[in-house]
């Protein structure tokens, strides 16, 4: 019967990044449910949700990453369908284009498989290798800092609504960020390619539908790293640093060189993050910006941490042109 054919399978790579001689990349082997990012109408658009979270993950399967040089990475993938691949190889940059992506290729390679695949075993991804003209990189949070969600409203009902019943098409960015963003891709000469990495607490069911928001409303293409629900929901350790934390402090072991900007708002806990990243990276942050959040209680408490903090420069912005004059005043932006 129809009810009880089986999906076909897929694999989701989702952007990450890299160095010239260590590949690192992500992603999740699915069964395909058939979200259609475009279906706008109301009814399709809470079961796309449901069919986000209610996801069917292909557990224990191998996988051949395929790079341009034809190499082969083998991995497999963990009781939640997901993978990690780490290799030290050298030449890597060779393999990428002139803004720093290497993409490769990701199949299934178990024989015992005797299901249908999806677009003849072969997905796309890519990850990122900085450019030599890189100054600086950026880490940014998405939520509230570039997408209105709605954290801290009461209860979260704003982020419910809007995950739900609002299409990624339909989701107005905050105004003049994907502007911001490309001034400070470019840099301060305009050519510099300095590379633009989204750090988010929102779940990896979410990545789709924040890659085709960034895409459709021309924010810069940049590697997106955000959470599993399973750590998520899971109660965690009291030393245990959030992902976000984590993900920014991996990004500046991985680029020692590189200096970075810190992006988010002042609505959660970016400013407590930012702040103690920066304690222990004082050289390596340029400044902190945080969007002004419309909540009275959040608003006193972070003035009062930033009041008299001198380790970096943290800017609070009610919107982007005074990120945009202070980047230009500071030079990091033409």
């Amino acid at each position: 019967m129809r009810w009880f054919k089986k999906d076909p399978l897929q694999i989701i790579g989702f952007r990450s990044y890299g160095t010239d001689t260590h590949f690192y990349a992500r992603g999740r082997a699915l069964e395909d449910e058939s979200i259609d990012l475009e279906d706008q109408h109301i009814w399709h658009l809470i079961v796309n949700t449901w069919k986000r979270f209610e996801t069917d993950e292909i557990k224990g399967v191998g996988l051949d990453l395929k790079l341009p040089d034809n190499s082969i990475i083998k991995v497999t993938t963990d009781d939640s369908g997901y993978f990690i691949a780490q290799e030290n190889i050298k030449g890597l940059k060779a393999l990428a284009n002139d803004e720093g992506w290497l993409s490769f290729e990701l199949s299934y390679n178990d024989a015992s498989i005797k299901r249908t695949i999806q677009n003849r075993n072969r997905f796309p991804s890519e990850i990122l290798i900085p450019s030599p003209k890189a100054d600086f990189g950026v880490a940014s949070d998405i939520d509230d800092t570039i997408l209105h969600t709605g954290v801290v409203s009461v209860l979260k009902w704003r982020v419910i609504y809007n995950s739900i019943f609002r299409h990624a098409k339909h989701r107005i960015p905050l105004e003049g960020s994907a502007e911001f963003y490309h001034k400070l891709h470019r840099g301060a000469s305009g050519k510099n390619a300095n590379p633009i990495f989204y750090v988010s607490h929102s779940p990896w069911n979410l990545y789709r539908y924040l890659e085709l928001f960034l895409r459709q409303n021309n924010f810069p293409k940049g590697p997106i790293l955000l959470r599993s629900l399973g750590n998520l929901l899971r109660k965690k350790p009291q030393d245990e640093k959030p992902q976000k934390q984590k993900e920014i402090l991996n990004l500046l072991k991985t680029y020692p060189n590189l200096p970075f900007i810190l992006i988010g708002d002042s609505g959660e806990h970016d400013p407590d993050i930012y702040m103690e990243i920066a304690e222990e990276f004082p050289d390596r942050i340029l400044a902190i910006y945080l969007r002004s959040v419309k909540h009275k209680k959040k608003m006193i408490r972070v003035k009062g941490l930033i009041e008299n903090y001198k380790t970096t420069q943290v800017l609070m912005v009610e919107d982007s042109k005074e990120a945009i004059a202070h980047a230009k005043a500071h030079g990091f932006i033409a």
